[in-house]
């Protein structure tokens, strides 16, 4: 195992200009899921804006997969999260996950 991610990262490395750091997994995902957004709008604005339109879409399902790994324990996923418990309960009532 150790040996794939080794040649995975080397790929990586080597994908990568001069200089250039190399992103995350999740980096990746988002960087290819904006480019296609972009790609299917063309000029057309996005009229909330595209900066809040990432975050409304990415916030539940953050919320949701990280509530479901820790099995609901609202404590270790804002701790994880990096958030105060009571700001995590308080995102979840506003979005109707509680």
């Amino acid at each position: 195992m150790n040996a794939v991610r080794s040649q995975t990262r080397s790929a990586a490395k080597q994908a990568s200009a001069p200089g250039e750091r190399t992103q995350s997994a999740l980096g990746e995902c988002v960087t290819r899921t904006v480019r296609r957004y972009l790609a299917d709008i063309g000029d057309t604005p996005c009229a909330e804006g595209l900066h809040a339109l990432v975050l409304r879409e990415v916030e539940v399902p953050l919320l949701r997969e990280v509530l479901a790994f820790h099995d609901g324990n609202q404590s270790r996923a804002a701790a994880a999260l990096g958030i105060n418990r009571a700001t995590l309960h308080k995102k979840l009532a506003l979005l109707g996950l509680v």
